[in-house]
C-alpha cells in the first residue's frame, strides 16, 4: 500500500531533482555580484565574464583578465560554460570559446589588462585598426596569461 502511495511523489521528486541540476548561466546582477577571483563589484557590462561548473555552481567575474587567471589555478576540466561580455553589446555575453580577444592599452578593463571579447575577429580588427593591441583566441590568451 505505501509503495503505490509513494510512486507519485518518487516522480515528482526526479522531476525537481532533475530540474534543479539544470546547467545554465544565472544573470549576472551589475553592482550586486562580486568577482570570484579578486572579490570585487561586478560592474562593467562591456568587461565582465562568468562560468558554470558541469555540476550548476556559478562563478561570476567583474573582468575577463579576472576569469582567466581563476581558471589557471583550476582545472578546466568540469566547466560547462564559458562566457564573456560582448565589448561591441554590452551586457550581452557571449562563448568565451568562439569570441575574439583584443588587448589594447587604448581600452581600460577594470583589473588594467586592457582585456576586451568580441564576437567575431572582425569585430576585435575594426577596434584594433583605430586602437591598436594584439588579438588573441581564447586558446592564445590562456597561454599569453599562463606565461605570466
Amino acid at each position: 500500500m505505501k509503495s503505490k502511495l509513494l510512486k507519485p511523489f518518487t516522480g515528482i521528486f526526479i522531476l525537481l531533482l532533475t530540474i534543479s541540476c539544470k546547467v545554465e548561466p544565472q544573470p549576472i546582477e551589475y553592482g550586486k555580484d562580486q568577482c570570484s577571483f579578486c572579490k570585487m563589484n561586478v560592474v562593467d557590462k562591456t568587461h565582465a565574464a562568468q562560468y558554470v561548473t558541469s555540476k550548476g555552481k556559478q562563478f561570476k567575474f567583474d573582468a575577463i583578465e579576472c576569469m582567466v587567471n581563476d581558471l589557471i589555478e583550476k582545472n578546466e576540466d568540469n566547466i560547462a560554460i564559458l562566457l564573456v561580455a560582448n565589448y561591441g553589446n554590452p551586457g550581452e555575453m557571449i562563448d568565451a570559446t568562439t569570441a575574439a580577444f583584443l588587448i589594447s592599452k587604448e581600452i581600460k578593463s577594470p583589473m588594467g589588462a586592457n582585456l576586451s571579447a568580441f564576437s567575431s575577429k572582425n569585430k576585435a580588427e575594426e577596434l584594433q585598426q583605430k586602437h591598436g593591441g594584439a588579438i588573441y583566441t581564447w586558446e592564445t590568451l590562456k597561454q599569453k596569461f599562463s606565461d605570466k
